[in-house]
């Protein structure tokens, strides 16, 4: 791939994840501009809940929009669903306040979250089928780890964005129109994008589409339940670092300008660590990386939130985060390549993006209401910590019972063959 088509490719996910994540990362403005008559931690817990709206329809963008990728090919596909995320995003930087409009502030602004869940399932499913279809056999998890590198380079985006208005603009201004501002940024890069996908070769050609329909046989369904319980892993863990711009203002208490600084240190290391991630997969396999990140994890995340609640310094929070993005980088690549290189050609973008927006929507979209929720309940700053390292220790259960899948390896094999 030309350096144009890469940017093409990584244009989309980088806009959709910066969309996505912006709104994360000001869930407490967005709480207080549509959601004012609440009382104590009330109107984040509601701007939190409106933010896992957004996952509700990716099973079915996924689903759909990857059914249209595998008929239609990746380029069309991808098409649309950057046209679909760029009327979410400026439907929402300009839905009036609940001031303005009363009760239809809200209700606008989940209609566009649901426009942008729906568009996002799609985007991932045929955004990386793309990549494995167009990278070298011995290159697809580099190709792959793409996906993740221009989705934390939207963390990375969002965070600089975020920590120069948090101290540029006063706490009424950022809950008055700096949070808009940050939307409006990322329309910016919408008609480039456009263009630029417009450009794209396909890589599943209708002659092809042809002769592969129907010619496969049935995905085992083992396959699918443990390609679920692996993305389950990697979206609770992705959004849950995701949370820590809101944990460190309203669970540690700490300024915006510290919690959207561990959001820059989250993306910058996560930008490093992905292509390293995806070479590294491509020499040893995706098994020995996936793992190995996830023993770390398990190891790293409950130290790493004590030292972040019983310091609550900035540099702590700083490299807390790096370590935290660093392992997510080595966790979740890996894990997408495996799965994705071993569904048939004609199935893959469908197969993909169901099975990664239905993980996603159910322990992705939840992961920062269940991380508030739990604080709350409990008491403990220490909850969110807890919950990550359960869900990912059930993902890498399901990672022990894969074989090997890449291409190097020997005893590489199809969806069919991959349990033990």
């Amino acid at each position: 791939m030309r350096l144009r088509q890469i940017v093409a490719v990584g244009a989309g996910n980088a806009v959709e994840f910066y969309d996505f994540l912006t709104f994360s990362f000001f869930a407490v403005q967005i709480g207080h501009c549509f959601f004012p008559a609440s009382s104590g931690s009330g109107g984040l817990l509601k701007s939190l809940a409106v933010f896992g709206v957004g996952f509700v329809t990716r099973p079915l963008g996924g689903f759909l929009l990857g059914l249209y990728a595998d008929r239609r090919g990746r380029k069309p596909a991808m098409i649309l669903s950057f046209m679909m995320i760029g009327v979410a995003l400026l439907g929402i930087a300009l839905t009036p306040s609940y001031g303005r409009i009363g009760i239809a502030a809200p209700i606008l602004l989940v209609l566009f979250r649901l426009v942008q869940g729906f568009a996002l399932g799609g985007e991932l499913a045929a955004a990386t089928a793309f990549l494995v279809e167009a990278a070298p056999a011995h290159r697809r998890g580099l190709y792959v780890s793409l996906q993740y590198m221009t989705q934390d380079m939207a963390v990375l985006a969002a965070g600089i964005v975020g920590f120069a208005l948090s101290l540029l603009l006063t706490p009424d201004q950022l809950d008055e129109w700096g949070w808009r501002a940050a939307f409006l940024i990322g329309t910016v890069v919408i008609p480039l994008g456009l263009a630029l996908r417009r450009s794209l070769p396909e890589t599943y050609e209708s002659a092809e589409r042809r002769t592969d329909a129907g010619g496969h046989a049935p995905v085992p369904a083992r396959f699918i339940l443990t390609a679920l319980l692996m993305m389950m892993a990697t979206s609770t863990y992705i959004f849950g670092i995701d949370y820590l711009a809101t944990y460190v203002q309203d669970s540690l208490h700490m300024s915006p300008g510290a919690a959207f600084g561990a959001t820059v240190m989250i993306g910058l290391c996560a930008v490093i660590a992905d292509p390293i991630s995806g070479m590294l997969s491509d020499r040893f396999g995706r098994k020995p990386v996936m793992l190995s990140a996830a023993l770390a994890i398990l190891l790293l995340v409950g130290p790493l939130y004590l030292a972040m609640i019983h310091l609550r310094s900035l540099p702590v929070v700083l490299a807390g985060s790096a370590v935290l993005a660093v392992l997510q980088g080595l966790f979740t690549p890996p894990a997408l390549t495996a799965i994705t290189e071993s569904f048939p050609k004609s199935r893959r973008s469908g197969g993909v993006g169901t099975v990664y927006a239905l993980s996603t929507a159910i322990f992705g979209g939840s992961a920062q209401f269940v991380s508030k929720g739990l604080v709350d309940v409990t008491g403990s700053e220490l909850a969110p910590a807890w919950y990550i390292t359960s869900i990912v220790a059930i993902g890498a259960l399901a990672m022990l019972t894969l074989r090997e899948s890449a291409p190097r390896r020997p005893e590489r094999a199809n969806a069919s063959e991959l349990l033990t």
